[in-house]
């Protein structure tokens, strides 16, 4: 079955990347960057977004008081770390890979510039966006749609720790009922917190078909990528 989309973005959940008390997992690493080696191999155009949250959570960090624009700051220097591992990785496949960054840090990866990034993606490149859009008060849920939509994908392919979108917590309630599909608008309405309200707004916007799917098995990458029903589908 050949993939559904032409160019995909595909978030990935920090804390999918890493290990019992490690910050990253090597196994993890490879064969996620397998997974997206296949993708390109396969004749999909692939950006990357990976999340903080196995360095650094922010406001939720416990047990600091720093100011609100000083963490995001961190934050987005937590996922230079990520990006620069997953470069090393896919570029091990045979498969190159760049980072781009929202703010320069130009002794390690280039500037994020949106017809640049296009370009590597037409070239076969793995394109992996580090800091977010570059300012703070925005969610990685926002970053990741708007350079979804900058670029011009077809879906975001969202990998997290748990299997879809339920009306309930599923780890509380063990009635909680998981949707297959849910337009952007039912899951504002319900009060669902699947993604965050900006970037819902952006992808219904932009007609993004957005798959919330577990990383617990990296092979999820290239179902979701298939149009194979798995997780949950938001879309318009």
């Amino acid at each position: 079955m050949a993939n559904q989309y032409k160019r995909v973005l595909v978030k990935l959940s920090g804390e999918a990347l890493s290990g019992e008390k490690r910050i990253l997992n090597g196994d993890m690493l490879a064969s996620v960057a397998d997974k997206l080696a296949r993708l390109v191999k396969d004749g999909t155009q692939v950006c990357v977004v990976i999340g903080a949250g196995n360095i650094w959570r922010g406001a939720r960090q416990n047990g600091l008081e720093i100011d609100r624009v000083r963490g995001d700051h961190m934050g987005m220097l937590a996922t230079v770390i990520n990006s620069l591992a997953m470069q090393d990785y896919i570029i091990k496949t045979g498969v190159n890979a760049r980072v781009m960054s929202a703010v320069q840090i130009q002794q390690f990866c280039e500037p994020y510039a949106q017809y640049k990034a296009i370009e590597y993606l037409e070239q076969g490149e793995v394109v992996i966006l580090a800091c977010g859009v570059g300012y703070p008060f925005f969610s990685t849920d926002t970053g990741m749609m708007l350079r979804a939509a900058e670029l011009k994908c077809d879906a975001v392919l969202s990998a997290k720790n748990v299997d879809g979108v339920y009306d309930k917590d599923p780890a509380r309630y063990p009635d909680a009922k998981k949707f297959d599909t849910l337009t952007y608008s039912e899951m504002l309405s319900l009060g669902l917190k699947a993604i965050d309200q900006s970037a819902a707004a952006i992808g219904e916007e932009c007609g993004i078909k957005t798959v919330l799917f577990p990383l617990s098995d990296p092979e999820n990458i290239i179902l979701a990528a298939k149009g194979e029903a798995i997780g949950t589908l938001l879309k318009n």
